[in-house]
């Protein structure tokens, strides 16, 4: 897997990043989801670098310009609910790519630590020969994105996979450098060190879902 760790280096990604981690921030949802946006926009900015590109020639007023645009058959497929926000970010720049979603959950057995992820549904258009970007914005324990990958089989072979990624620990990320191909880019914002016996990134922000739309039972 290729990781590309934007949280490596200095830049406006880390105002962001402040303020969805900061608790005294978190309660202003409208911001949290405005932010996880936000990143979603600099994370694709990045990835569309490694896009392949073919020259338009388009008219303009006073002549004519050739410019280079994207020819990749984007799919975007967001884990639901939390990774709604984060999608959004991804369609304010790759507006014209197709859209797919799939519901997963973790299930505690008796309010156990233990979980399993149960995936419940999926609309996705076909994948065949297509670039499928992959959205999550907490990468804990990998096995969300493993499930999620796996119901996704069904719908053909990708030519090309990226996962985009707010903040992730680095379990998660060594999880699924042994599920996705090898030629697989991750894009993240942050990677912290620890995960909670529960399975949560510390210190990472919480949960995500919550913080944009509200506790749940």
């Amino acid at each position: 897997m290729i990781i590309h760790n934007l949280g490596t280096e200095n830049s406006v990604l880390n105002q962001f990043i402040c303020e969805i981690r900061d608790i005294n921030i978190q309660s202003n949802a409208m911001r949290f989801r405005k932010n996880i946006e936000r990143i979603g926009e600099i994370l694709s900015y990045e990835l569309s670098k490694t896009l392949l590109y073919k020259d338009k020639t388009v008219q303009t007023p006073l002549g004519t310009k050739t410019i280079a645009l994207s020819q990749n058959d984007l799919v975007l497929c967001s884990v639901l609910r939390a990774g709604i926000p984060l999608h959004q970010g991804l369609l304010n720049y790759f507006d014209a790519a197709e859209n797919a979603f799939i519901s997963a959950y973790r299930h505690h057995p008796n309010n156990s630590d233990e979980f399993e992820v149960i995936v419940k549904y999926l609309a996705s258009p076909s994948l065949t020969n297509k670039t499928l970007v992959l959205t999550d914005p907490m990468l804990a324990t990998g096995k969300t994105l493993e499930n999620t990958f796996n119901a996704l089989k069904s719908h053909g072979i990708p030519k090309q996979i990226h996962i985009i990624s707010v903040i992730g620990s680095k379990d998660g990320v060594d999880y699924i450098e042994d599920i996705f191909p090898k030629n697989t880019h991750l894009w993240i914002a942050a990677i912290d060190e620890e995960l909670s016996s529960k399975g949560y990134i510390v210190p990472g922000l919480g949960d995500a879902g919550d913080l944009s739309f509200g506790a749940k039972l």
